[in-house]
């Protein structure tokens, strides 16, 4: 995994526009947080959010693919941001906004 510093600087400036966050680079790529949820990561200069089966949807209707690590041929629960959501600061917001809840709800302990 590798990236760009202009796209993620890119990343970090529209994404500031809709959340708080912090980035941190881990294993080639950036991870990015919104105060302690990771909600979504940069690798091969492609935005990944974090998905789970109340958003998934959104991702696949729109053609979109998950993320495999280093080759493999298991999908992480992050699935690429379609082109235009993040040039769009409305659209974006409620993208962000799914992508928290799932953060959110994957720190739950499980009962």
């Amino acid at each position: 995994m590798s990236f760009s510093n202009s796209y993620r600087e890119h990343v970090e400036e529209r994404l500031a526009i809709v959340t708080p966050l912090r980035t941190r680079a881990m294993f080639g790529g950036v991870g990015i947080y919104s105060g302690d949820l990771f909600f979504a990561l940069i690798a091969e200069d492609r935005l990944y959010f974090k998905v789970d089966d109340t958003n998934r949807g959104d991702f696949q209707e729109r053609g979109m693919e998950p993320f495999y690590p280093y080759d493999s041929p298991k999908p992480m629960g992050y699935w690429e941001l379609p082109p235009g959501v993040l040039d769009d600061p409305a659209e974006l917001k409620l993208w962000v906004e799914k992508a928290l809840g799932v953060a959110e709800r994957a720190k739950r302990p499980r009962k």
